[in-house]
């Protein structure tokens, strides 16, 4: 395949899908290590992205955690202008906006609506930035184009495609049902010039024999007059690659006989901290919705990140786990806080400048004697260290607004490369807590950790992901018009 010129002649294409979920993230993960290993400097971009679950990238801002793993899909640093907006929800009505990297600011869904226009140079300025340094652009839509009521002034589906004049492939959820419905019903409500941008679609997700589906294929193609790309069959690894949505947060994984508990509490951010220990043989990993008890048997409780920490220790205490949670230590159990979870665990949390609602101060779980103050300043750095009690080495990643101080922090969890101490240790050793997510990412680390609670692993985690992806790749090679969709992303001036 040959590289490109200019950066306006990039072959791009974009994917968007008949709705949430449909798997358009992954697909376009697979199609990025696909083309990479053809030969092509792919890059990944996705203009808007809605989720708390992000990564630090690169060069020190955050993006979405999908656009992340797509930059690994395509063996490739990671960019602030691979997500050049990010929606992180605070609540039911508010979010943070990160632009480019960086905190923008706080809004509601109509203030933002009204803010839209004036993000999309910048939206284009990102692309231009990478389509400046690829052969190819693989870009990831958000929702579905049919949500016809947000088409004014839309960055994130066909306001985009158009502004940037890319080319589009519809990717459908068959899992779901009704997928004729969800493609001919796109098609349908959409502009003439918007039915035109569309060049093809493909069905994802069969389970079982694909050729079944012919005639629907076919059904779709007449009533659309869009190509039909392909059928991809269910790939059964996908809940092995790190998740974005919190809807791909399932119930539980693993029979080992380590048993870790994690509350899902209502803004939870970063959960994929989780995904190596939900891989791993020797550990049972149990997710507990609200409503439900902490389990009387596990042996540690994880209290993962969220986007609202205060908020989120009200929901806790609401639904009685702050309760269970003294049982549990009290038991001998172990607690362990990440981010969120980790300035929960203190005695205090304070927000004077009123960051996540009200100002004032509320009392923490007080397992830790550490105190917390939210700031305004956010931090979003990679770390690198190593584990106090066993010396293992890790590497992760802060994105956390507040200082924690106390004299629990005399006893650090971690000693970063340039000595800081980090983290924080109970004077009995049972809690601990963290800033720095994706610690368990590190073998190293994750290994001696679960070793300390008389639990083995020889899991390869980063190896294992690449090898998915790999695999991934190959899967649609098998399936998909790949020759076709290049062929689209080549003639996007067309």
């Amino acid at each position: 395949m040959k590289r490109s010129g200019a950066q306006g002649n990039t072959p791009a294409l974009m994917v968007q899908g008949t709705g949430s979920n449909v798997g358009k993230s992954l697909i376009v993960a697979g199609l990025c290590r696909l083309f990479t290993n053809r030969g092509l400097r792919v890059r990944p971009f996705k203009p808007q992205n809605m989720s708390n679950n992000a990564a630090v990238t690169d060069d020190g801002g955050e993006i979405g955690r999908a656009q992340a793993l797509q930059a690994l899909g395509c063996r490739a640093p990671s960019s602030v202008h691979m997500n050049p907006v990010l929606l992180k929800p605070e609540t039911d009505t508010g979010a943070q906006v990160i632009v480019q990297g960086k905190r923008f600011g706080t809004m509601r869904a109509r203030e933002y609506g009204k803010q839209k226009n004036t993000l999309l140079p910048k939206v284009l300025d990102s692309f231009s930035t990478i389509a400046s340094e690829a052969d190819l652009v693989l870009v990831e839509g958000a929702g579905s184009p049919a949500e016809i009521n947000l088409r004014s002034g839309d960055i994130a589906n066909m306001g985009f495609a158009e502004a940037a004049n890319l080319p589009v492939v519809l990717c459908a959820d068959i899992d779901r049902g009704g997928v004729i419905a969800s493609v001919v019903g796109t098609h349908a409500v959409l502009e003439a010039d918007e039915q035109d941008r569309i060049k093809g679609f493909f069905i994802n997700r069969f389970r079982g024999d694909p050729s079944l589906f012919d005639d629907g294929m076919r059904e779709i193609a007449v009533r659309t007059g869009w190509r039909g790309l392909g059928v991809v069959p269910w790939f059964a690894d996908a809940g092995k690659l790190p998740a974005e949505d919190a809807l791909g947060l399932e119930d539980g994984f693993g029979e080992g006989s380590l048993k870790i508990v994690v509350p899902v509490i209502s803004r939870i951010a970063n959960f994929d901290d989780l995904d190596p220990l939900r891989l791993e043989p020797g550990v049972t990993l149990e997710l507990v919705h609200a409503g439900d008890p902490l389990p009387g048997d596990a042996d540690v409780v994880l209290l993962p990140g969220s986007k609202s920490t205060v908020g989120d220790l009200a929901f806790f205490r609401k639904q009685g786990w702050d309760i269970d949670l003294a049982a549990h230590y009290r038991r001998g159990g172990q607690v362990l806080g990440v981010c969120g979870g980790y300035q929960m665990l203190g005695k205090t949390i304070s927000d004077p400048d009123g960051i996540e609602g009200t100002p004032g101060t509320v009392d923490g779980l007080g397992l830790l004697d550490v105190d917390t103050v939210l700031t305004a300043e956010k931090s979003t750095v990679y770390a690198e260290g190593a584990h106090e009690g066993s010396g293992a080495e890790f590497s992760g990643y802060e994105i956390h607004i507040g200082r924690t101080t106390g004299a629990d922090c005399d006893r650090p969890m971690m000693r970063l490369k340039d000595g800081r101490a980090e983290g924080a240790v109970s004077a009995d050793g049972q809690v601990l807590g963290t800033y720095v997510h994706g610690l368990f990412t590190s073998d190293s680390f994750r290994s001696a950790y679960l070793a300390s609670l008389g639990a083995s692993s020889d899991l390869a985690y980063e190896r294992s992901i690449d090898r998915i992806l790999d695999d991934l790749a190959t899967h649609l090679e098998s399936v998909l018009d790949v020759e076709a969709m290049y062929d689209i992303a080549r003639h996007r001036s067309d």
